[in-house]
């Protein structure tokens, strides 16, 4: 019995020693996870320059300066953005931060077939073609369950390819001869600036490239590739060895040659939207067709082809046009070359005239690839002589402010003179006969001489004086009020508005033409569009405009315009019509106004002293804001010369060139 109460005794104790040390441990444990509770992770900061494409993680949290606003950090696209833009810039853009600067969100996704350009927030994205990667931007409030990485890993265009087994090593600098091989560290330290980062995880290259230093192309592994302007799903193997690669994939974007990475966005200062009109008819035989093509390489190698300075497209012309690729196809001089060398001979006549026709309708729009903001230019080549005329598609091609080039290789000989369609076709077609718009080549193997001389004019843009431009883009008729509340002295100073705006525009023929209509009671034509083709005439027109005096008909003025002057107006001239009056109409202007709207007249309303802002804004184009203007006396007109053409020349750039 008593044995008995010891061993129970005894068991008490063992049992209750085990909950003390349960316990115990427990609230031990309690204690540790307490003191091994992971830090908050940092943020990494990057700079206002830095581009998605440089970044290979797939997602990430950063951190953005101020001041990322600025212009010079260039944005593509809008709520999806082209990797080659700036992180903080598309934040910006999108409304994500303000230029205060934050945290934000980066998602990696896949490449867009095109980007489109808008102003958003203080900053203008601009538009792009097709682009290998994409991302979007969102508050950078990380997501439950996500690791975001405290120091991000950048590409390197420069960096070879790792070793195998080697992809997660920091790189090794090659060693130069004579010197001792230093290991070069180029992980981003966190808070850094990310300019100075430079470093990039490799993944291994896959077993079918072969020796590792054959090959200074390393190939993206993990989701997703990009090859041949598509995007794919990634071969098995690249699948297989991903794991061993850094988080996400290396985009070929930052580690393929020059061609699929563009360093520049283009020459600046040769900024052209170019065609080139290709002779492919018969009689050019198959060796001079091949010499042609290799004129059209040397050009493309010479340009610096981008989305920023020169795009090109090529049209090859036989009995008919066709367009071999447009200006958005190809925005490099690599890929330019590469799709000329594909081009292949039409034959049939050469039809020179029907091949400009055919492009100043169809090549310079805006779906294929026209920027609006850069002279159109087309080259055209022609072995011997047109087979149709060319001086009527050449003189419309000139009007819709496209820039003729001519190179004639082989000219008509004497004896074949007889033969060509159209004698002096070349002074015919070109805008000057100066020499400036034609070159004359005496052999097809003296061909690849020219391609310097014609370039240096092609990008001279100063001198290519029949673009469309701001300048030279319009016929303008004023329409001034003569009543007699406006006075000998004030109409003087009206008139010296007029000439004021008149003289900061190309006058000519074929560039900008003026003309003066002056109403009270009654309307009378001062001069029309076709009576003064040079500045100095238009000029000395204003001046001799003489004082009339009677009531105000502004809406009988409006209907005189119409049909005297901008009737006359030549196709595919942009109609501006500016409009000065000191009072209130005494017939309505209202049905006159949107008669002048419907038919495509860009109208401007200047108020001054009396006139009514409530009619001001019925003439006016909408938005009013931009088309009509009040000044309270006429020796403050003046102020308003350089606003009227700033909005004159901000809106013809707004719009697509034809």
């Amino acid at each position: 019995m008593f044995m008995g109460i010891v061993v129970l005794t005894m068991k008490a104790s063992v049992i209750e020693m085990f909950l003390v040390l349960l316990a115990t441990g427990i609230h031990s444990n309690k204690d540790m996870t307490k003191k091994i509770k992971r830090p908050k992770l940092a943020v990494p900061q990057i700079n206002c320059d830095v581009k998605a494409g440089k970044i290979i993680n797939p997602e990430f949290v950063v951190k953005c300066p101020a001041g990322c606003q600025d212009p010079k950090y260039h944005v593509y696209g809008t709520d999806i953005y082209a990797s080659y833009s700036s992180v903080c810039g598309a934040a910006i853009h999108s409304g994500v931060l303000d230029n205060s600067g934050g945290k934000i969100l980066v998602r990696k996704v896949a490449g867009q077939s095109g980007y489109k350009g808008s102003y958003s927030n203080g900053v203008q994205s601009l538009s792009l073609p097709r682009w290998r990667e994409s991302f979007i931007v969102s508050e950078g409030k990380p997501q439950k369950g996500v690791t975001y990485p405290s120091a991000l890993t950048y590409s390197s265009t420069k960096s070879p390819p790792a070793k195998t087994g080697e992809a997660t090593k920091a790189y090794q600098k090659p060693p130069v001869p004579g010197t001792t091989a230093q290991p070069v560290t180029l992980m981003q330290v966190t808070g850094a600036p990310a300019t100075e980062a430079t470093h990039t995880s490799l993944p291994k290259p896959s077993p079918s490239t072969g020796s590792t230093t054959s090959s200074l192309r390393p190939q993206p592994m993990g989701h997703r590739s990009w090859e041949l302007g598509r995007w794919s799903p990634s071969s098995p193997t690249s699948s297989h060895n991903s794991s061993h690669a850094s988080p996400g994939f290396v985009p070929k974007e930052e580690l393929s040659t020059q061609s699929l990475d563009p360093v520049s966005q283009g020459d600046a200062n040769c900024k052209v939207d170019l065609s080139f009109l290709i002779d492919g008819s018969s009689s050019i035989g198959k060796r001079r067709f091949r010499i042609q093509k290799q004129f059209l390489a040397d050009v493309a190698q010479a340009l610096d082809i981008g989305p920023g300075g020169p795009l090109m497209g090529v049209i090859q012309y036989g009995d008919n046009p066709a367009a071999q690729f447009n200006l958005r196809t190809h925005m490099n001089s690599q890929d330019l070359k590469t799709a000329i060398e594909k081009i292949t001979q039409r034959g049939g006549l050469s039809n020179a005239g029907r091949a400009i026709s055919y492009m100043t309708k169809n090549f310079f729009s805006k779906a294929n690839g026209n920027r609006g903001s850069a002279p159109n230019v087309a080259v055209v080549i022609v072995d011997g002589w047109p087979t149709d005329k060319v001086e009527e598609p050449s003189r419309f091609a000139r009007e819709s402010g496209i820039n003729i080039f001519f190179i004639t290789v082989e000219g008509a000989t004497e004896n074949e003179k007889q033969y060509v369609t159209e004698p002096n076709f070349l002074n015919k077609a070109v805008c000057r006969t100066n020499g400036f718009y034609s070159l004359s080549v005496q052999s097809w193997f003296s061909l690849h001489k020219t391609v310097q001389p014609l370039l240096k004019r092609v990008c001279d843009t100063d001198r290519l004086a029949c673009s469309k431009t701001c300048w030279n883009s319009a016929d303008i008729g004023f329409v001034i009020d003569g009543s007699s509340s406006v006075g000998t002295g004030n109409f003087r100073t009206v008139l010296q508005f007029v000439a004021n705006i008149s003289k900061a525009f190309e006058i000519s023929e074929t560039d900008t033409r003026i003309g003066v209509v002056q109403y009270t009671y009654e309307q009378r034509l001062e001069f029309g569009f076709d009576d003064y083709t040079t500045k100095s005439d238009i000029l000395n027109a204003i001046n001799r405009v003489g004082y009339w005096s009677g009531g105000t008909s502004t809406g009988a003025a409006i209907n005189y315009a119409l049909e005297q002057l901008f009737k006359k107006s030549k196709p595919n001239k942009r109609k501006l019509m500016i409009l000065i009056t000191d009072g209130r109409s005494y017939d309505d202007v209202r049905i006159p106004a949107m008669v002048a709207h419907h038919k495509g007249v860009i109208t401007y309303a200047i108020g001054i002293a009396w006139a009514a802002q409530d009619e001001l804004e019925v003439i006016a184009t909408h938005p009013a804001s931009d088309h009509s203007f009040f000044v309270d006396e006429f020796d403050n007109l003046h102020r308003f010369v350089p606003k009227v053409i700033q909005n004159i020349c901000t809106e013809f750039n707004s719009q697509p060139r034809n």
